[in-house]
């Protein structure tokens, strides 16, 4: 009925201010996260680690919100 692959957890580690660190997502968000790097022509590393510095709670959770945001911005074209 749902295909709901999308909502299984990945854990990805990758390079913030030199250090490795591992984030858990659902393979959805890791697919528009890589989306949105490409489209911005930046690496997923610096987009991660510019969500890290804007962050005020989890990064998992800025990382979340903010791609519910980009979707969102592009539904109101």
């Amino acid at each position: 009925m749902f295909d709901l692959d999308d909502a299984k957890l990945e854990k990805h580690s990758v390079t913030i201010a030199g250090h490795r660190t591992s984030i858990s997502l659902e393979k959805g968000f890791w697919r528009h996260l890589r989306a949105i790097a490409e489209k911005d022509n930046i690496t997923l590393n610096e987009l991660v680690r510019q969500l890290d510095e804007a962050r005020g709670g989890s990064l998992s959770g800025a990382i979340r919100a903010f791609i519910l945001q980009n979707l969102e911005k592009q539904l109101s074209l």
